[in-house]
Formats: C-alpha cells, sequence, structure tokens
C-alpha cells in the first residue's frame, strides 16, 4: 500500500488527498501512516547520512531529509520549505551537573527560521494545502504557530490567517505574524475557544486548519526525533523530555521513535517525558488518575506558548506515554523561570515553555525515575527572542510570585569613566550554574 489517513480509534481509513482532520465515523484523531515494511530497503542509515549537509532542495531541510517517512509519493515541486530543521545538539555538562545526570544534551529547536519547532511542522502543512489546491489557510495560536503558518503561507503565496486571544500574547511572536503579511484577528476568546472557532470558520470559508489536529503538521514534527537519533550516531537514549501544551510534538515523537524502532533503525525506545507547566496541567492530571479521563481546565501560566487547557492531542499523547513507557510530570513558573535563566546564561537561551524541559529532568531525577547514569536529551521548542518581555522581568524581579533565583542585573552608569569604573570595580559575580 502507498501512504493512508488511519482513525486512531476505529480504524477508518481515508485517500492522503482527503480534506479531513478527524474520523468522519467517531470523531477520532488521524496518523498518517506508511508502508513501513516496503520502505525498510530503501529508508535507511545510509541514505539519511547521505543527505546530510546537501545543499539541493528538498534534502537541504531536516525535514525533507527523511522526505521517505514524511511524504514517500509526493511530488517534491509541491513542497513549501524555507528550508527549516538542522537545528543544534548542545552538549551541557554544567547543565547536567544542575538537573543531576551525567549526560545532557539539549536539542534546539529555537533555531528553525521563524524561531520555533512549528517550522517543521509547517513545511508539512502548508505543502499539503498546496497538494488540495487550497488558498487560504488559518490556524488559532498562542504565538509560535501563527509566526511560522504566517511565514510559509506567505512563501506558498497562500492567504494565512491567524486568530490570537487578545491578551497574554508574546509581542516577538504576534510582530512576526504581522510582519509575515498574515490577517491576524485578535480574538476575545483563550486559545481553546479560538481553536473552536478556527475550525467553524474554515469549514463555512474553505479555509483549510493548520493547527496540530492535522496529522500532516505532525509528520513534520516527528524528524525532530529523527535527527536528534541521527545526530547522536543512531543510538537512542534512555530519556526525551519535552514540554506539553497543545501536545502535538509529544504526539509525534512517540509516532516518530516507533516508526524508527519498527524500521530497525534504532535497537530500542527511549522513554518520554512530557512536561506540563503547573497551571496548565491537564494531560499530568489525567495521568495521575490512570488517563481515566482528560478534564479541561483554564490556563494560566508564564509560559505562554503551552497555555492551553484543553489540548487537542490529549489521546495521541496517551499513545505516546504507553508505546515509551513514559511519564507526564509538571513544574511551577519559579521552577521554569529559573530553569530558563539557566539556559540563557550558557549562551543558548530559550523562550519560557522551553525550559520545561530542564526544570523536569531535575525534577524527575530528584524523585529517581531518571538516574544519573541516563543519557538525557530535553528539547527546547522556542527561541529566546519569542518572549523577551518574560525574561526582562525576570530579571528585573518584576514578574509576580516569582523570585528571580539566577538574576543578571542591568546597571545605569552616568557617561563617564569614573562612573563606569565604579559600576565595574563593584560587580556581583555572573551567574552560575
Amino acid at each position: 500500500m502507498g501512504s493512508i489517513l488511519q482513525c486512531i480509534e476505529c480504524g477508518r481509513q481515508y485517500p492522503t488527498n482527503s480534506l479531513i482532520y478527524t474520523c468522519d465515523t467517531c470523531g477520532g484523531l488521524l496518523d498518517v501512516l506508511h508502508d513501513l515494511d516496503a520502505l525498510k530497503a530503501t529508508a535507511t542509515r545510509a541514505l539519511f547520512d547521505a543527505r546530510l549537509g546537501s545543499l539541493d532542495a528538498p534534502y537541504d531541510s531536516g525535514v525533507w531529509r527523511y522526505k521517505e517517512l514524511v511524504y514517500p509519493d509526493l511530488d517534491p515541486a509541491l513542497i513549501v520549505s524555507r528550508p527549516e530543521g538542522n537545528t543544534r545538539l548542545y552538549n551541557v555538562p554544567k547543565l547536567a551537573e544542575w538537573a543531576g545526570v551525567r549526560r545532557l544534551h539539549l536539542k534546539h529547536e529555537g533555531e528553525n527560521p521563524t524561531g520555533s519547532f512549528k517550522d517543521r511542522g509547517m513545511t508539512g502543512g502548508v505543502t499539503q494545502a498546496r497538494v488540495l489546491g487550497k488558498k487560504r489557510v488559518a490556524c488559532a495560536s498562542t504565538g509560535n504557530t501563527s509566526a511560522s503558518l504566517a511565514a510559509y503561507a506567505a512563501l506558498a503565496e497562500i492567504q494565512g490567517i491567524v486568530l490570537f486571544q487578545n491578551k497574554q500574547v508574546a509581542l516577538g511572536k504576534l510582530a512576526q505574524a504581522v510582519a509575515y503579511g498574515a490577517t491576524c484577528i485578535r480574538v476575545d476568546g483563550d486559545f481553546d475557544r479560538n481553536i473552536q472557532l478556527v475550525r467553524q470558520i474554515s469549514e463555512e470559508l474553505d479555509i483549510y486548519v493548520l493547527n496540530s489536529v492535522n496529522p500532516f503538521r505532525l509528520e513534520g514534527q516527528k524528524t525532530i526525533m529523527f535527527e536528534t537519533i541521527q545526530q547522536l550516531r543512531w543510538e537512542a537514549p534512555d530519556w526525551i523530555v519535552v514540554p506539553g501544551g497543545n501536545l502535538g510534538n509529544s504526539s509525534a515523537f512517540g509516532k516518530g521513535l516507533k516508526e524508527l524502532f519498527d524500521l530497525g533503525l534504532i535497537d530500542r525506545m527511549p522513554r518520554l517525558a512530557i512536561i506540563q507547566a503547573e497551571g496548565a496541567n491537564p494531560l499530568y492530571e489525567a495521568y495521575k488518575r490512570g488517563f481515566d479521563r482528560m478534564e479541561p481546565m483554564h490556563a494560566e501560566t508564564i509560559a505562554t506558548a503551552i497555555k492551553i487547557g484543553n489540548p487537542v492531542n490529549y489521546r495521541k499523547a496517551m499513545r505516546t506515554i504507553e508505546w515509551t513507557n513514559g511519564v507526564v510530570e509538571q513544574v511551577t513558573d519559579q521552577e521554569i523561570m529559573d530553569a530558563k535563566a539557566l539556559i540563557d546564561a550558557q549562551g543558548i537561551g530559550c523562550e519560557p515553555a522551553s525550559a520545561c524541559s530542564l526544570a523536569g529532568i531535575r525534577k524527575l531525577t530528584d524523585a529517581g525515575i531518571i538516574t544519573k547514569s541516563d543519557r538525557v536529551v530535553g528539547v527546547l521548542t522556542g527561541h529566546v527572542l519569542k518572549d523577551p518581555e518574560a525574561t526582562i522581568a525576570y530579571h528585573r524581579s518584576e514578574l509576580a510570585d516569582i523570585t528571580p533565583h539566577y538574576p543578571n542585573t542591568v546597571y545605569d552608569s552616568a557617561a563617564s569613566l569614573e562612573s563606569l569604573r565604579a559600576v565595574l570595580e563593584g560587580l556581583q559575580e555572573p551567574v552560575q550554574v
């Protein structure tokens, strides 16, 4: 068989050119399934290694380098790519020591073209919009999705439409959507309400939805795992730790890792830990109850990228935890911002939601779930410049209920040598991990 869409609940199948996001029969989420048996002969380590550093499209992309596992039958002329991916895997021994493990790498998806992992999904989603002949695409967004959609829609020469909530949107992200030319609409509702609205308006006005309910988005995002494993010379780590909001990455990672294992490209499955903010933790609460149900909540957290109370991909994230023998943990805004300050001080930098990974690793190590000898990869999802207001407010001690344990003071000086000398001679020690 070729690639198909399949419902994860009832198993009903659809052609990949179907305009559909959930199952017509039961409403379940859809997977893009590939014929892995047929791909075993071609989708090899040698093939993907040979494409590393390619200067030729589409294989210069860290998504389309793995085209056989993303969209094997696609005409390359339809691909919309910036190109994305090819992000760095940082070895961070000082942060490893702080977190309580010997070996820690941080996979920085903030190094994608628009500054977040969303670009990997958007190249898949906008490419599928082109396959379907769509002229308009839309999303609800806490910020990163809108920036990515706006950029890729502009590249594809189609109209991008983004729905924001009308408060607590990081200006760096809103500025990107405006700059890239999308139609930006501020709605008096939270992210979860905007998701409902974008689905409804898209049905009425023939607009293609590019939130992570779209299975082609997740096909792009799973390549974060492909690339990470390839950068580790095809050796699976013990743990992969990722922030959890709408749970698209969590879902994509589980699918991607299972495909690597089923193809024999890795010899064991890493365990996956999903880290949620304490104020936006419906998956964590469900996990504590044995996944008996998911109760939507009103989300509040400084980590705006994961401020989501009714995650679309809950069922796929459950499946990921099952496939990987994974865990779900929560961290406070205090823990998030302290971990962010330490990542930033290493010269790497990330937006608040990304720091859930490091904060979660330390918490799981303290609990004895991750052991000191484990090899761990934490995923950083967004660039430090996505939310500069939160960064500055932390270091100025201007965030409500958060004490900056690792502040970097900004000093004032007169325009004189004497004043500068006084500042420099009295400096406090720099932030130490």
